[in-house]
């Protein structure tokens, strides 16, 4: 079993920064794929960011390509999510998740609201 919480949402202006946290129990976090999502009312969740185990592959949606930066470290069992730039849009319950490949998630947090005010 994989716990996941997330942290570091809130209210930012538009072109703000915020940088989301979720950090991992257990002793497996390194071999398990991380990956970001979000949900806004209203709207299907959406796979916005993903890294491989060893942060070697990582998938962006076009969304938020050149604005969003996922990474990780294994040692803390925290993938980070670091997002320049945002816009109104942004504006969702960001949750993270974990799973044994790509794509293919077993494990998810319990969100954090990340609302961009314009």
């Amino acid at each position: 079993q994989v716990q996941l919480v997330e942290s570091g949402g809130g209210l930012v202006q538009a072109g703000g920064s915020l940088r989301l946290s979720c950090t991992a129990s257990g002793r497996t976090f390194s071999s398990y794929t991380m990956g970001w999502f979000r949900q806004a009312p209203g709207k299907e969740r959406e796979n916005v960011v993903a890294i491989s185990w060893g942060g070697g592959n990582t998938y962006y949606a076009d969304s938020v390509k050149g604005r969003f930066t996922i990474s990780r470290d294994n040692a803390k069992n925290t993938v980070y999510l670091q997002m320049n730039s945002l816009k109104p849009e942004d504006t969702a319950v960001y949750y993270c998740a974990a799973g044994v490949r790509m794509f293919e998630y077993n494990y998810w947090g319990q969100g954090t609201q990340v609302t961009v005010s314009s």
